[in-house]
């Protein structure tokens, strides 16, 4: 491809930059423990299942943010054999995931170095009371420029609709100076390729590449970005 420098790095959050899987598992123990229900490790393997089936419903625009919030622990606490509210447990839990700020190994060098030639913006389909607080907890804080949050807006990633949201917060940059960055093929890359901008999967797992749509690049470690970037320039 011809050499670009990108103004704009859109990335996607959970997943690229924070480590969710650790805050997740964190905040899920902590959450039965503060209900004093007994806690093993089949619990967060349910409970991931059932998470991401409904995410990507919501993706689909099958379910909203609301009923996601309570369905996932409807259907956990019955696996659980607990007789608690849903909605009031996930609550609680989100509380705790909130205050877990957990990064991937590499995320704080990555956005520090690339901050100095590249504004940043965060991507993320998620909740806003825990996406803001671990952002504005994390150490990454002072390097973004902008988050876009799908709750708040209204929309979810790979909508159209979210990326309008976005290049409007950044400030209706051109596409061919915006990069979206992300481990989802789904929600980061379909979503941005079939927007017209450029895509950079991060694949840490090094999972079979789809046919389509076709990216720009692919990396398996966060350190491979900015080498990769400067040859761009």
């Amino acid at each position: 491809m011809a050499s670009r420098n990108y103004q704009w790095l859109f990335f996607d959050a959970d997943g690229t930059l924070f480590d969710f899987e650790k805050s997740q598992a964190i905040a899920l123990e902590q959450v039965f423990r503060h209900h004093k229900i007994p806690y093993d490790f089949s619990h967060l393997e349910a409970f991931r299942r059932i998470n991401a089936e409904l995410w990507r419903a919501l993706e689909q625009r099958q379910v909203t943010t609301d009923e996601l919030k309570v369905r996932r622990f409807e259907s956990l606490l019955t696996i659980a054999g607990a007789k608690h509210a849903p909605g009031p447990f996930s609550e609680i839990y989100l509380q705790y995931l909130g205050a877990c700020p957990e990064l991937i190994d590499g995320a704080v060098e990555l956005l520090k170095d690339l901050h100095r030639k590249h504004r940043i913006a965060i991507l993320t389909n998620g909740l806003k009371k825990v996406q803001r607080s671990r952002l504005e907890l994390s150490t990454i804080r002072d390097y973004i420029m902008e988050i876009v949050v799908s709750e708040e807006i209204g929309f979810a990633k790979p909508a159209r609709e979210y990326f309008d949201v976005a290049f409007a917060q950044a400030g209706n940059p051109a596409k061919q100076d915006v990069l979206m960055i992300g481990d989802s093929w789904n929600s980061d890359i379909q979503g941005a390729a079939q927007y017209g901008i450029d895509t950079c999967w991060y694949n840490p797992e090094r999972k079979p590449r789809p046919s389509s749509p076709q990216i720009t690049h692919e990396i398996a470690s966060l350190e491979e970005l900015p080498p990769w970037l400067g040859r761009q320039e």
